[in-house]
C-alpha cells in the first residue's frame, strides 16, 4: 500500500482522457498545449480542490475483458474517501479491520463522487475532479467542504454492458455478475488500492490512482459457466439451481438467467416416493445463503434459533424452501412481476423456474402446495404474486411489505402530493424523512436517499432502492429508461406516471378493482405483519389495505393483518408461544404445515407431515 505518496502528474507521452456526461473532452487539468486565457479562465472556474487521476493498466482492462466485460469499457468512474480514524469496529468484533472505503458507501456514508467514461483505453488516465462538469457527488458537491485532513482514498470504476432491448431501446445499464447489482463488489469491475492523502486547503493539486485490481468471481468460474447470478456450489442439505430464461433473454436481447437455492426436507433423495411442498421464500439476492440461515448444528440466533436442528429433526413438517436469485440490470431483484422496464419476471417465475424445480426435486405440482413468504422487498413480491396469480399460489405471508398502496409510497402521497421531498408549509418547507427509529429520530430525509441514488448513476441505474420501484413499477420513458415518478434533483411528482403506477402495480387498486373477479380465490389466502413504527412508514399502506380486506364481502377476505407495538422494520407477527415476542423460524414452519395441511385437497398425499410417511 502507498502511503503518502507524492502526486504523480502526466507527462506528454500519458495517454489521459476525461470523460464527461457520456463523451470525451479534454479536462481542465492545465496539460493543454499551448492553453488560451479562455481556457485558464474556465479552469479558474472549476471548484477549487484536488484533481484526480485514475490510470486503468493494461493488465486490468486484459482481466476485465478475460470475465466479458464490454469491451471498449465505458460505465461510471467513482473517487470515494473516508477520513482516516473515522470509523469504529462493531460490537463484538474489536479486531475487525478497517473496510475499504468502497465499502462504506451508502446514504449515511462517506463521500464519493462519480462521472461516465466511455471508450477507456489499456494504459489510459481519466480525470475527475469534484466539483467539476458532467461529475456528481454526494453528499458533498467538491472538495471544498471536506475538513482539512488526512483521508483515505479509492477509486473504482464499474463497468456497464449494453442491452438491446426487445421493445427497441438500446440501454447501457450495469451488468449483475453473481454478487446481487452492487456496483462496489461487483466481480468485474476495477479498483485501487487505498491510498493515505492529505485533503483540503494545503493538500495537493493531483492525485494519481490506479485501477491495478479487478473484483474476481464470487466462486471460481468453471467450464461453461457465466457470471451472472453467482456460481455456488451444493451442499449436503442445499442445493443450488440457475437456468437460462428463454422469455428474460428474448427481452433483454442476451443471456439472462434466474436461480433458486433449495433448502431439502429431513430425508429426501432423488427419486423419493414422497411429494413434498414448498414454501417460496422471497427478498433480496440470497448469493450463497441457505434458505432460513440453515446450518447444520448451528444453534442461531433470533429468528434462526434453534431452526437447523428443528429442520433435521422428526418434528419438522417435510416440505422445500426456496429462496430466488433473481437479479438484473436494475436491482438485486426482479420484484417478481411482468414490468415494461425489468421484464416479465411474473412469468420466468411462474412458468419457467417453478415448473424445472417441480420437475427436478419431485415437489407437490399443485396450486394448494406452493405457498409464499418474504419481508419487505420480499413482503410486497410474496402479495403481488400472491394476488396477480390467485390460482397458482396456495397462501402469502407478507411481512412489512413495500407499500402495498401508493397514497402511502413509504411517506409520500404519489397520488396527491406534489413534491416527494418537500412540503410547503406556507412560511416554511420541511424536509420529508425516510427512516426513522422507533422513537421517531429521523436516520435520513427522502432528498438525501435521492440525491445518493443520482450520484451512482441516473435514469434508474443506481441499483438502489427508488430505482427499482421506479424501473418495476413505471412506464419505459422517451429515452428507454423507466420514466421517473418525480424529478430527482426537486422532487417534484409526475401525476401521468403516478396514474400509470396506480392502473398496474398500486396492491390495494388492484385488489379492490378485481375483488369480484379474484375474491374468492384469495379467500384465507393473505397473511400480513408489520411493526406499527415501521423504519420506511411501511405501516401506513398496510392501514389502508387493512381497511378494505375488513369490509370485503361476496366473498370476505378471512385476512389475517398483525401489527407490532413500537416495532421497526422488518416485524414478522408474534409468535404463538412466547407473548409478546416475535415469531421465529421454527415456530412459523410448523404453522406453515398446519396451513398447509387444513387447505389440502380430499386425496392429497400427507406422507410429507411428520409421522405420516
Amino acid at each position: 500500500m502507498r502511503m503518502n505518496a507524492p502526486p504523480l502528474r502526466p507527462t506528454r507521452s500519458t495517454p489521459i482522457l476525461a470523460v464527461l456526461a457520456g463523451f470525451t473532452v479534454l479536462p481542465a487539468c492545465g496539460i493543454e498545449e499551448q492553453p488560451s486565457h479562455a481556457d485558464q479562465a474556465a479552469e479558474a472556474s472549476v471548484a477549487a480542490g484536488t484533481f484526480f487521476e485514475v490510470e486503468l493498466p493494461a493488465s486490468t482492462h486484459e482481466a476485465m475483458d478475460a470475465l466479458g466485460m464490454e469491451i471498449p469499457l465505458h460505465g461510471r468512474l467513482y473517487v470515494v474517501v473516508d477520513r482516516v480514524g473515522d470509523w469504529s469496529p462493531p460490537p463484538g468484533d474489536p479486531q475487525a479491520s478497517v473496510p475499504e472505503p468502497r465499502r462504506r458507501v451508502g446514504v449515511a456514508g462517506v463521500p464519493f463522487w462519480g462521472v461516465q467514461v466511455r471508450d477507456v483505453e489499456p494504459g489510459g488516465v481519466v480525470g475527475l475532479r469534484p466539483g467539476g462538469e458532467g461529475v456528481r457527488g454526494y453528499p458533498l458537491d467538491d472538495l471544498r467542504s471536506l475538513p482539512e485532513g488526512e483521508y483515505r482514498v479509492q477509486a473504482v470504476l464499474s463497468s456497464w454492458t449494453t442491452y438491446h432491448r426487445a421493445d427497441g431501446h438500446v440501454l447501457e445499464m450495469h451488468r449483475e455478475t453473481g454478487e446481487g447489482q452492487n456496483p462496489w463488489i461487483s466481480p468485474g469491475n476495477a479498483y485501487s488500492e487505498v491510498m493515505s492523502v492529505r485533503l483540503g486547503p494545503g493538500g495537493p493539486d493531483q492525485v494519481r490512482l490506479s485501477l491495478d485490481r479487478v473484483i474476481p468471481p464470487m466462486q471460481p468460474l468453471e467450464d461453461g459457466e457465466v457470471l451472472e447470478l453467482g456460481n455456488p456450489r451444493d451442499r449436503d442439505q442445499v442445493r443450488f439451481v440457475k437456468i437460462r430464461s428463454d422469455l428474460l433473454s428474448d427481452f433483454w436481447g442476451r443471456d439472462m438467467y434466474l436461480g433458486a437455492n433449495v433448502l431439502l426436507p429431513r430425508g429426501w433423495e432423488p427419486g423419493s416416493q414422497i411429494r413434498y411442498p414448498v414454501l417460496f421464500h422471497l427478498g433480496h439476492f440470497p448469493g450463497d445463503r441457505s434458505p432460513f440461515g440453515f446450518e447444520p448444528g448451528a444453534p442461531g440466533s433470533g429468528r434462526t434459533a434453534g431452526f437447523s436442528d428443528f429442520w433435521m429433526s422428526e418434528e419438522a413438517p417435510g416440505m422445500f424452501i426456496v429462496t430466488i436469485r433473481d437479479a438484473n440490470p436494475f436491482y438485486d431483484t426482479s420484484y417478481s412481476v411482468n414490468s415494461a422496464n425489468v421484464g416479465p419476471y411474473g412469468d420466468a417465475i411462474t412458468a419457467e423456474l417453478i415448473p424445472y424445480l417441480e420437475e427436478t426435486f419431485g415437489m407437490v405440482a399443485e396450486p394448494w402446495s406452493r405457498v409464499l413468504a418474504g419481508g419487505s422487498t420480499g413482503g410486497w413480491e410474496a402479495l403481488a404474486l400472491q394476488i396477480f396469480h390467485p390460482t397458482f399460489f396456495g397462501g402469502a405471508w407478507s411481512w412489512c411489505p413495500d407499500s402495498v398502496d401508493f397514497h402511502a409510497y413509504q411517506i409520500v402521497n404519489i397520488y396527491e402530493d406534489e413534491n416527494a421531498y418537500e412540503r410547503d408549509r406556507g412560511w416554511i418547507t420541511v424536509e420529508r424523512p425516510s427512516n426513522r427509529l422507533p422513537d421517531g429520530n429521523i436516520q435520513f430525509t427522502m432528498r438525501q436517499e435521492g440525491l445518493y441514488e443520482l450520484a451512482v448513476a441516473d435514469r434508474s441505474r443506481s441499483g438502489g432502492q427508488w430505482a427499482i420501484w421506479e424501473a418495476a413499477h413505471g412506464p419505459v420513458g422517451a429515452d428507454g429508461y423507466p420514466r421517473p415518478i418525480w424529478d430527482h434533483e426537486t422532487g417534484v411528482i409526475d401525476r401521468e406516471t403516478a396514474e400509470y403506477w396506480r392502473d398496474n402495480f398500486d396492491l390495494h387498486h388492484h385488489l379492490r378493482e378485481n375483488w369480484a373477479r379474484i375474491g374468492s380465490d384469495l379467500r384465507g389466502k393473505l397473511h400480513i405483519a408489520t411493526g406499527d413504527m415501521d423504519s420506511y412508514y411501511l405501516e401506513l399502506a398496510v392501514y389502508r389495505l387493512e381497511e378494505f380486506l375488513d369490509q370485503a364481502t361476496d366473498p370476505p377476505a378471512d385476512a389475517r393483518v398483525e401489527y407490532g407495538r413500537r416495532r421497526p422494520h422488518c416485524w414478522l407477527g408474534e409468535s404463538p408461544n412466547r407473548p409478546g415476542e416475535e415469531i421465529n423460524y421454527r415456530e412459523f414452519i410448523l404453522e406453515v404445515g398446519e396451513y398447509l395441511e387444513r387447505r389440502a385437497p380430499a386425496g392429497a398425499p400427507l406422507d410429507w407431515l411428520p409421522g405420516r410417511e
